[in-house]
C-alpha cells in the first residue's frame, strides 16, 4: 500500500543562481496549474491513508496557505501524519503559519542555505538572514517544533569560518533538523554559464562536510544520512521512506513516484502537463536486478547503513559473497565499516561514496 505522496509546486519569484531545479517565475499559471494538479490527485490518489506528505519545489509559499490546505485536505490521513511544506523565508508572516498549522501541517522546511548576507546575493536569494531567524521564531511561536533548515556549503566566497558560523547560528534557533548540501553547478542554472569567482575546492568542501558532522554530534544531532541531521525523534519520515525503497506517490510537473513496480515521471512542461494532467512522460517497470541496485545505493546513503539479513532475504542472494572482493577492499581502506547488521559507509568513505557506489552498481 501507497503511504506517502509527493507534490510538486513549479513556482518561484525568481530563479537563484544555483538552481536547476524544475521551477518557473511566471505565476500566471497558477490557478490552472491547480486545477489540473487536483485532477491528477483526484485520478490516481486511492485514498489510503497517508503516513507522509511532502509539498516542495519550486517554491510553495508562492501559493496563498489557503490554497496549500486546499491541497492537504485532498488526502486522507493515518494516525499521527508528517505533512511538510517547504517554505522561502522572504515573506512569511505568522498568519501564514496559523493556516498551515490548522490544515494539519506539523513540519516546515526552510530554504537558509547561508547565514552570509553578501553569499545570499551572490547567488541571488530574495530574504537575508535576519529574515530566516525571524520566522523561524514566529513558525516556534505558532507551535512548529519540527522545522528544518536547509544549508549549502562550498558557495562563491564562503570560507570555513562563514560556514562554521551558519552552522553555530542554527543552533542557536532551536531548530530539529538540518540538511546540508555541497553545491553542485549542473546544466540548467545560471553558474552553469555563468561560473561564479571564489569557488571553494572539492578538498575544502570535504573539509566543510566533515567539520559539519564533528559540530552537529557535538551539538546533539544525529547524523542519519548523508545529508541529513535531526535531534532526538524529529527523522524526516518522508524522506526514509525514499531511503527505505518504499512506495511513493509523486504529483504535479516533474514529479517522480513509485508504484506497484513502476517508477513514473511527470511531463517538466506545462503545455504538456495541462494537455494531460494524467499521463505520465516516462514509465519504467524496475527489474530485479535494479531493485537490488537501488537498495544498495540507498541502503548506504543511511548511517546505519545495509542489512545483510533483510538483502539476502529480499533478493535470495549471499550479499557478502557476491560483492566480497569490494567489500574487502573499502574495508582495508577504511571507507566502509562492518556492523553488527552489516555494512556503512565511515565519513570518509561519504566523500567517495560515488565511487564506491559505481563499484558495487556495475
Amino acid at each position: 500500500m501507497v503511504t506517502s505522496a509527493y507534490i510538486h509546486i513549479p513556482f518561484c519569484k525568481s530563479k537563484c543562481r544555483y538552481c536547476s531545479f524544475v521551477s518557473y517565475p511566471d505565476l500566471s499559471f497558477k490557478e490552472r496549474y491547480l486545477k489540473s494538479l487536483n485532477e491528477e490527485i483526484n485520478y490516481y490518489y486511492k485514498q489510503e491513508p497517508l503516513k507522509t506528505l511532502y509539498i516542495g519545489g519550486g517554491t510553495p509559499s508562492v501559493l496563498k496557505p489557503e490554497e496549500i490546505a486546499g491541497i492537504v485536505n485532498l488526502f486522507s490521513f493515518a494516525a499521527n501524519p508528517e505533512i511538510t511544506v517547504e517554505l522561502n523565508p522572504e515573506t512569511l508572516i505568522p498568519e501564514y503559519f496559523k493556516v498551515l498549522k490548522n490544515a494539519g501541517v506539523n513540519r516546515i522546511s526552510l530554504g537558509c542555505q547561508t547565514f552570509n548576507d553578501e553569499i545570499l546575493k551572490l547567488i541571488a536569494r530574495r530574504h537575508n538572514s535576519q529574515q530566516v531567524k525571524d520566522v523561524v521564531k514566529a513558525a516556534q511561536e505558532c507551535g512548529f517544533d519540527n522545522i528544518n533548515l536547509d544549508f549549502i556549503y562550498g558557495l562563491p566566497s564562503q570560507s570555513m569560518s562563514d560556514f562554521i558560523n551558519d552552522l553555530n547560528t542554527a543552533l542557536t534557533l532551536g531548530v530539529s533538523h538540518i540538511s546540508l548540501y555541497g553545491l553542485k553547478i549542473e546544466d540548467g542554472c545560471y553558474f552553469y554559464s555563468n561560473p561564479p569567482e571564489n569557488l571553494p575546492d572539492e578538498d575544502m568542501q570535504a573539509d566543510m562536510y566533515l567539520k559539519a558532522i564533528e559540530i552537529l554530534e557535538n551539538a546533539g544531532f544525529n547524523h542519519y544520512e548523508i545529508s541529513n541531521f535531526a535531534k532526538d525523534d524529529y527523522y524526516s519520515r518522508h524522506n526514509l521512506n525514499y531511503w527505505d525503497n518504499a512506495q511513493y506517490y509523486g504529483f504535479g510537473i516533474a514529479a517522480h513516484g513509485y508504484v506497484g513496480g513502476v517508477r513514473y515521471s511527470n511531463f517538466t512542461d506545462f503545455e504538456n502537463y495541462f494537455k494531460n494532467p494524467l499521463e505520465h512522460a516516462i514509465r519504467h517497470e524496475v527489474s530485479l536486478y535494479e531493485k537490488l541496485e537501488e537498495e544498495i545505493f540507498l541502503g548506504f546513503r543511511r548511517m546505519n547503513g545495509l542489512s545483510i539479513e533483510c538483502i539476502n532475504k529480499k533478493f535470495n542472494i549471499d550479499f557478502e559473497k557476491k560483492y566480497a572482493a569490494i567489500l574487502e577492499k573499502y574495508e582495508k581502506y577504511g571507507y566502509l565499516i562492518k556492523t553488527q547488521n552489516g555494512y556503512k559507509l565511515s565519513n570518509e568513505g561519504i566523500l567517495i561514496s560515488n565511487s564506491i557506489l559505481a563499484e558495487f552498481l556495475n
